[in-house]
C-alpha cells in the first residue's frame, strides 16, 4: 500500500477516536466521507448483521442464509427504498446474498465484479437493485464481533472496484475494532438483548453525555416521565444499572454485567 494511503488511514483512525462515545452518527459520517474517497465512489453503505438462528419456524430446511439477518443500514447518501432487505427477510435467495455467508466468523472481503459470474449482470435483480443507481461494482469489508454479530462496510462504485482499493478498505477497517464495536452498541445491537428503537437511540446518545433525564426530555420534547421510561428500558436492554454501567460497555473494559433486577430504579 503506498506510504500516502497509509498516512491518510492513520489521520482517520486517530480522528475517529476524538469523537466522542454519544457521536457514533458523526464518527460513522465521518469514516464513510473517508471511504468514498478511496474510488470513484457513488455511496458507502454500513450494514450489521446478527445470526437469529439456522432453522425459521415451520421450516425444515436450514436457511440458506445461515440465521443472518440485517439489523440496521447507514448509507452515505441517501437512496429510495428497495427491495434487497424485503427480499433478504423474505429469504428470496439471489447469488449476491450468499457472498457474506462465506467464511462467516472470519474478517474477510468480497465483491460483485471479482466473484460473481457476468451472468448476474445480466439479470433483472442487478438491473433493478443496481444498475438503476449507476453502481457498476461494489466492494465490502465483514469485521466479525463475535459469533452472531458482524458490521459491514460497502463501496458502492460506478466503475469496477480495483484490488488496490479493496486492499485499502479492508487496512482502514481491519485496524478499528473498539469502532466497529461502538457502531453496534449505539444501535443497541452485541450486547443488548433487544435491538434499540429510535427513539431509545436518541436517548442513548444522550446518556452518554452529561445530560439530566430532565435535559434529555427537553431536548427530545418528550415528557420527563417518559423519558425516564426509556432509559430503564435502556438500562435494562443492556443488563446494567446505571450510567457508569452502561460508559463501561463503550469502553470495553468489562464482559457484560448480570442482568439488572427489574425491581430496581435506575440512577440517573
Amino acid at each position: 500500500m503506498p506510504t500516502a494511503n497509509a498516512d491518510a488511514i492513520h489521520r482517520v483512525w486517530d480522528e475517529l477516536s476524538d469523537y466522542d462515545a454519544s457521536q457514533p452518527e458523526l464518527a460513522l459520517r465521518r469514516l464513510m466521507v473517508f471511504l468514498a474517497s478511496l474510488g470513484n465512489v457513488s455511496n458507502v453503505t454500513w450494514t450489521a448483521g446478527i445470526r437469529m438462528g439456522g432453522v425459521a419456524d415451520g421450516e425444515a430446511a436450514p436457511d440458506p442464509l445461515q440465521g443472518w439477518r440485517v439489523a440496521a443500514v447507514k448509507t452515505l447518501n441517501p437512496v429510495a427504498p428497495n427491495k434487497i432487505l424485503r427480499a433478504w427477510d423474505r429469504r428470496e435467495i439471489d447469488p449476491s446474498f450468499l457472498l457474506p455467508m462465506r467464511d462467516v466468523g472470519m474478517f474477510r472481503t468480497y465483491s460483485f465484479r471479482r466473484e460473481l459470474l457476468p451472468a448476474w449482470f445480466e439479470q433483472p435483480f442487478y438491473r433493478e437493485q443496481y444498475a438503476v443507481r449507476d453502481v457498476h461494482d461494489a466492494a465490502f469489508v465483514a469485521f466479525p464481533l463475535n459469533e452472531s454479530c458482524e458490521s459491514h462496510f460497502g463501496l458502492h462504485s460506478r466503475d469496477t472496484v480495483s484490488d488496490e482499493t479493496i486492499e485499502a478498505l479492508a487496512y482502514t477497517l481491519r485496524g478499528v475494532k473498539w469502532f466497529h464495536r461502538r457502531l453496534m452498541l449505539s444501535q443497541g445491537l452485541l450486547m443488548a438483548d433487544m435491538p434499540l428503537t429510535p427513539t431509545e437511540q436518541r436517548v442513548l446518545q444522550l446518556l452518554l453525555t452529561e445530560a439530566s433525564e430532565k435535559s434529555i426530555a427537553f431536548q427530545l420534547g418528550i415528557a420527563a416521565s417518559t423519558a425516564h421510561q426509556h432509559v430503564v428500558c435502556i438500562f435494562r436492554k443492556f443488563g446494567v444499572r446505571s450510567r457508569v454501567g452502561l460508559m463501561s460497555l463503550w469502553l470495553n473494559r468489562a464482559s457484560r454485567p448480570p442482568v439488572a433486577d427489574e425491581t430496581k430504579t435506575p440512577t440517573d
